[in-house]
C-alpha cells in the first residue's frame, strides 16, 4: 500500500521484479546494518567499501562496528551465501540489480556537506552501468542537501555511464531512521519507510524490497525525502535542546523537570503530534506570546540562559516581517486582508500577527480592507487590544480604525484590492481566491496541492 505524496505522473505500482540483488556501498554504520538486514531479508548483498579491514570482517561474517544482533545477521548471512564483500565498486554494481549508496558524508570546511565520496561512488557506479545490461537501481541513503541526488549523482553517473536517468537506470532517495543501539529492530519495524523516485519502475522495485517490514510506504519526489531527513535529526536535535533549556529553568525553582516533562509528553493530541508543525504564519493569540515573554523574563531573572526559547519571539517576529515584505514587494496601494483573529473560528484578535502587518501598512498609507467570518462592527475590538497594551503599543493604535477597515464580505473585501493576504484556511477563501488575478499572499497554505492553487498565489514557507 502507498499513501502520502504522489508525485504527478506516477501510476499505481504495476512492476514485479524478482528478489533482488543489492551492492551497498560504504560499509559504516549504515551500510553495514542495511548489508545485514537485507540478507535476513533474503536478498544477496554484495558490501563495497575502500577500507580493506571491513571487507576481510563481512567476508568473515564478523560486524565492523558495536551493534545488538548485527554479528548474528552477518555470521548467517555469510553461512547461507548471501552476505559478501569487496573493494570493487565496479564488480559489485555490475553484479547486482539495485545499489544502496551510504557513504559518508562529513561536514565541509565551510560548514556544508563534504561530496568527495558521493561524487567518487557516483563515478564507480558510472562505469560499472556502462558495461552492464538491463535496467539498475541506484538509492541514496545519507544525509544530503535537497537537490544533491538529481544535481549531483545523476549528472556523475550518466557521464561515467553514457547512459540516462529514469530510462537506462532508476535514481531514489529512501532516507534511513536508524537509532544507534537498536537499528537492527527499527529495520524490521520502522517508524515510516519513504521512497523518492525517478520512475515508477525504480519505485517498485525499492518499495517491494521493503514489502516484508512496512507495506505502507511513502512514495515522493526526491527533493521531498532528501529534505526529510534532515529535518527528522533537525527536530530531534530541537526535542533534545528544549529539553534541557526545561531542565535549566526548573532547577534553580527547586522544580523536577523530568516530572514536569513525563507529564507533557502524555498529550499526543497537541504536543506530540503533527498540531502546529505545518509551516505557515507566526503563532499569536492571549497564550503563546505572553507565556514565551514570561519564560524568557522568568529565566533573565535566575539568570538561566535559554537561548532556544528566548529566540522563539525573534523567529516570530521574522514570519511577519517576511509577509510584510512580500504585500510590499507587490506596490500595491490598497490591500484587503481575509482573516484577523489569531486563528479561524474565534473573535479573538489579541496578539493576532496580521495586525502588525495591517498597522504597519497603514503607517506607510495603505488603504486596508478587511474581513473575517467571526469579527463585525459589534465586536469590542478596543477592549481586547487594551490586554496587549505593554506586549505590542502599536497595535493600540490600530485598534479604533480597525472597524471601519471591515467589509461586509470576503468578495466585496477583495473587489478593487491590488493585493491580498489570506490568514485563514476556508472554503470561503479558497472560492474567492481561486478566480483572482491581483497577487495573493497566503500564509495559511489554502490549497494543499500545488496544481490547485492560482499561479498568482505564493506563500512564505511554499
Amino acid at each position: 500500500m502507498l499513501h502520502n505524496v504522489v508525485p504527478q505522473g506516477f501510476a499505481p505500482f504495476t512492476v514485479i521484479e524478482p528478489r533482488a540483488a543489492v551492492s551497498v556501498i560504504g560499509l559504516g554504520y549504515v551500510g553495514a546494518v542495511s548489508t545485514g538486514c537485507l540478507s535476513a531479508l533474503g536478498h544477496r548483498v554484495v558490501g563495497v567499501d575502500v577500507d580493506p579491514v571491513k571487507v576481510a570482517q563481512i567476508n568473515a561474517g564478523h560486524a565492523p562496528l558495536h551493534e545488538e544482533g548485527l554479528q548474528d545477521l552477518l555470521t548467517q548471512g555469510v553461512a547461507d551465501g548471501l552476505v559478501s564483500a569487496t573493494d570493487d565498486i565496479v564488480a559489485a554494481v555490475a553484479d547486482t540489480d539495485v545499489t544502496f549508496v551510504s557513504v559518508g558524508t562529513p561536514t565541509a570546511p565551510d560548514g556544508g556537506c563534504d561530496m568527495r565520496h558521493i561524487i567518487s561512488a557516483a563515478r564507480g557506479i558510472g562505469r560499472a552501468l556502462a558495461i552492464k545490461e538491463g535496467y539498475h537501481v541506484v538509492v541514496m541513503r545519507c544525509s544530503i542537501p535537497p537537490g544533491t541526488t538529481l544535481g549531483v549523482m545523476v549528472p556523475e553517473i550518466e557521464e561515467a555511464s553514457g547512459k540516462v536517468a529514469g530510462r537506462d537506470f532508476g535514481i531514489c532517495f529512501n532516507p534511513e531512521f536508524l537509532r544507534e543501539g537498536v537499528a537492527i529492530a527499527d529495520f524490521h519495524a520502522p517508524p515510516k519507510t519513504v521512497i523518492g523516485a525517478s520512475d515508477e519502475r525504480a519505485a517498485a522495485v525499492v518499495a517491494r524490497i521493503y514489502e516484508k517490514v512496512d507495506p505502507n510506504i511513502i512514495l515522493t519526489s526526491i527533493e521531498v525525502a532528501e529534505m526529510v531527513k534532515y529535518v527528522d535529526n533537525v527536530w530531534h536535535a530541537t526535542k533534545v535542546t528544549f529539553a534541557n533549556e526545561i531542565g535549566r529553568l526548573c532547577k534553580p525553582l527547586n522544580v523536577d523537570s523530568h516530572e514536569v516533562m513525563n507529564i507533557f509528553v502524555q498529550d499526543t493530541k497537541l504536543n506530540l503530534s503533527p498540531y502546529y508543525l505545518k509551516p505557515g504564519f507566526a503563532f499569536g493569540g492571549s497564550c503563546l506570546p505572553k507565556e514565551v515573554r514570561a519564560v524568557t523574563h522568568l529565566a533573565e531573572e535566575l539568570g538561566v540562559s535559554l537561548p532556544l526559547i528566548g529566540a522563539l519571539t525573534q523567529s516570530n517576529r521574522t514570519q511577519v516581517e517576511t509577509a510584510l515584505e512580500m504585500v510590499r514587494a507587490t506596490g500595491a496601494r490598497k490591500v484587503a486582508v481575509l482573516g484577523l483573529a489569531f486563528k479561524p473560528g474565534t473573535d479573538d484578535l489579541r496578539e493576532s500577527p496580521i495586525l502588525d502587518v495591517i498597522a504597519a501598512l497603514t503607517d506607510a498609507g495603505v488603504e486596508v480592507v478587511a474581513h473575517d467570518a467571526a469579527v463585525t462592527a459589534e465586536t469590542r475590538i478596543e477592549a481586547q487590544l487594551a490586554y496587549v497594551e505593554h506586549a505590542a503599543p502599536g497595535l493600540k493604535r490600530l485598534a479604533p480604525k480597525l472597524a471601519g477597515m471591515l467589509a461586509a464580505s470576503a468578495e466585496s473585501a477583495v473587489a478593487g484590492a491590488d493585493a491580498v493576504i489570506v490568514t485563514h484556511a476556508s472554503d470561503l477563501y479558497r472560492q474567492v481566491v481561486a478566480p483572482l488575478v491581483q497577487p495573493v499572499i497566503d500564509v495559511v497554505r489554502l490549497f494543499k496541492a500545488r496544481a490547485d492553487q492560482p499561479t498568482a498565489l505564493c506563500g512564505i514557507g511554499w
